[in-house]
């Protein structure tokens, strides 16, 4: 099995993908992990809070997660043939459908705050700091649909590299006003979690504003005009959503259940909902290399299939398969035997650090088989257009298996909140068993444009010659 990891233009073309991802994503979940200590801080009512409200930009980012990834298979494979004018067509229909999805978004928070909380919890002190943070950071929602689709899809076309540092720009812009305006520092007022909302408002904006102006001035290949993004015909679209449409359904459905899943968790205690809380920006800092992998994944495979070369695309998934599993059981074990060390520097109860340290030994103890799921439904399936088995793989699980044992093992028997997380993390072995034999099928590889006849026949319309790349 280890042979796979061998090949050093494999990992040339890797490392120019994923490593500009990994370092936004470990600079993201870095200052995530400053942020969460810093409202921990005002105590776990506040982080329980924040932590609610968060949820529903959860629900939208995996929404927009869902529409760039299956506009990501478009483009990768658009990309392996060099076709700028079909990149900017779907470039056009997935960032217009990113605006129009986060500003019903930004309705749904501004106007049904409340019944939204309530989800969670019953009215109290928790929900009241939540909407007041939820009333305001839902206005960097449409701002983060545009950096999330034009960052996200810079990545397809080889430019990982700006998105990267517009990010860490962003986000350090995001701490610094966090600790100004949380805490009251530099003459600023001291406004708790509304002071971290408007942190994210600002940063987001400053995101959105800095990733237009240089793509737009550079000339990248995602510098099309409002002309070329509207340049599509009804058929074009139907064709686009027939594959993405699957991948948004698959991601919402999927967050969907995540979100049960952290109702449930609210709905078990405070101090329950605080702990999870507490470990998710440690979880996602392990996970950084991984959405780095699984990210270069899709757009290996997605430009090989696309160039017509699937023999090398199936080698590639096997590669990429053995990496991630490798890499998954080091970091497991290193978080495994430093969990109680990892949680030290929150200011809580030492009761709730431990009940954290718990559910990260329960995280670290399925990691290998997470990071498995991980590269395999976003990195290999989805790269050949497999999303409606990557639907019913990834949603499926979760709300046939998971919701039910985490109803069972939270509502019914209820259970600590570390062993309801280890009975819901069930579900990522039934998901690997049912994945991996759809991997070595072979199954997924499908050249999507090429069988995209739309593609071909707008083509031949129009006759203006592909804009420079």
């Amino acid at each position: 099995m280890l042979h796979y990891l061998k090949g050093r233009e494999f990992y040339s073309v890797m490392f120019k993908i994923a490593l500009p991802i990994m370092i936004q994503n470990l600079v993201a979940t870095s200052l995530n992990f400053v942020d969460t200590i810093m409202i921990g801080q005002l105590g776990s009512t506040e982080l329980a809070a924040v932590g609610m409200a968060n949820q529903v930009f959860f629900l939208m980012a995996l929404f927009l997660f869902g529409l760039y990834s299956g506009s990501g298979i478009f483009i990768s494979q658009f990309w392996g043939k060099k076709d700028i004018k079909n990149i900017r067509r779907v470039l056009g229909i997935a960032v217009i459908s990113g605006i129009l999805a986060s500003s019903l978004f930004t309705l749904s928070a501004t106007v049904f705050p409340r019944q939204i909380l309530r989800f969670f919890m019953k009215d109290g002190e928790a929900v009241r700091l939540s909407m007041d943070y939820l009333s305001i950071v839902a206005f960097s929602y449409t701002a983060t649909a545009v950096s999330f689709g034009y960052g996200f899809l810079s990545r397809n076309v080889g430019q990982a590299k700006l998105p990267m540092y517009v990010s860490i720009i962003s986000l350090g812009t995001n701490t610094l006003l966090n600790y100004m305006l949380i805490f009251g520092n530099f003459s600023f007022p001291a406004l708790g979690v509304k002071g971290a909302a408007i942190a994210t408002v600002v940063s987001r904006l400053l995101e959105m504003s800095l990733l237009l102006f240089f793509i737009y001035t550079k000339k990248y290949v995602l510098a099309a005009r409002l002309k070329e993004m509207l340049d599509v015909t009804m058929s074009y679209v139907k064709d686009f959503y027939k594959t993405s449409g699957t991948v948004i359904l698959n991601e919402f459905t999927w967050a969907l259940g995540i979100v049960i899943y952290f109702a449930i968790y609210a709905r078990m205690g405070e101090d329950s909902f605080a702990a999870v809380q507490m470990v998710q920006p440690i979880q996602n800092i392990s996970m950084v290399l991984f959405f780095g992998l699984a990210n270069a994944c899709c757009v290996m495979l997605g430009n090989k299939i696309g160039a017509d070369h699937e023999e090398d695309a199936f080698l590639y998934a096997k590669k990429f398969a053995v990496l991630g599993l490798v890499l998954a059981l080091v970091i497991g074990v290193i978080l495994f035997t430093n969990a109680s060390r990892l949680v030290a520097g929150y200011k809580v109860d030492p009761a709730l650090k431990e009940t954290a340290a718990r559910i990260l030994v329960v995280f670290a103890s399925y990691l290998t088989v997470r990071i498995f799921n991980l590269i395999n439904i976003v990195g290999i399936l989805r790269s050949g257009g497999d999303t409606k088995f990557t639907l019913f793989l990834d949603s499926g699980v979760v709300w046939f298996i998971g919701v039910p044992l985490a109803v069972l093992g939270g509502l019914v028997w209820r259970l600590p909140i570390h062993l309801v997380v280890a009975l819901v993390s069930l579900e990522e072995i039934f998901k690997a068993i049912i994945g991996l034999n759809r991997l070595l099928s072979k199954k997924w590889l499908h050249n999507i444009i090429n069988n995209m006849g739309v593609c071909e026949a707008i083509v031949d319309v129009y006759i203006s010659p592909d804009l420079a790349d």
